[in-house]
């Protein structure tokens, strides 16, 4: 078997019209199909639901899901707000910053640019209180090959140790800028 591509990703939401409307106006993201049910398909509970799917770009789809007879929304509480996110790629560093200027205007909050030496990121909330990240690819020729040399090995010693092997610390300490042109 080999995977073709993520055929959807599914979340759970408040209100679903709020969602698609907010997706389409801050993300230019489509809604492409909506379906609604009184009973879950693969396992026959009586459940309603609506559920709405979103054009993410080049075949992918971001899908969400409306429970309004589920207890409100939650997250896991032992799991720190930056950590479960979606990140999102956009074209350039210009597209990157007009995207974080346009939502800012709109009163959302946004962390950001974050350069992570191989993408710069921005970072916000959509309205169900899901972290999402938008990134601009940024490699500096070289540096996928000398990653992908100790990904392994860095795996590895952090499953021994459980703190940062530092097989990549020029990542993290700006030296990619002089190593990598």
């Amino acid at each position: 078997m080999t995977i073709r591509k993520i055929h959807h990703v599914a979340y759970r939401c408040r209100d679903a019209l709020e969602t698609a409307r907010w997706y389409e106006r801050h993300l230019g993201m489509k809604l492409v199909l909506s379906i609604a049910e009184d009973e879950v398909p693969s396992t026959k509970e009586a459940d309603p639901y609506m559920h709405i799917f979103l054009d993410a770009g080049q075949g992918n789809v971001l899908a969400f899901f409306e429970l309004p007879t589920q207890p409100p929304m939650g997250r896991d509480p032992n799991t720190p707000a930056w950590t479960q996110h979606l990140a999102l790629e956009v074209g350039s560093m210009d597209e990157l910053l007009s995207t974080k200027s346009r939502l800012e205007a709109a009163g959302i909050d946004v962390v950001g640019p974050t350069d992570h030496a191989l993408f710069t990121s921005i970072y916000f909330f959509d309205p169900n209180g899901h972290r999402l990240e938008l990134a601009v690819d940024t490699p500096r020729a070289g540096m996928l090959e000398a990653l992908d040399a100790v990904k392994w090995d860095m795996l590895e010693e952090w499953s021994r140790t459980k703190k940062a092997p530092k097989h990549a610390a020029w990542l993290h300490d700006g030296r990619y800028k002089e190593m990598f042109q």
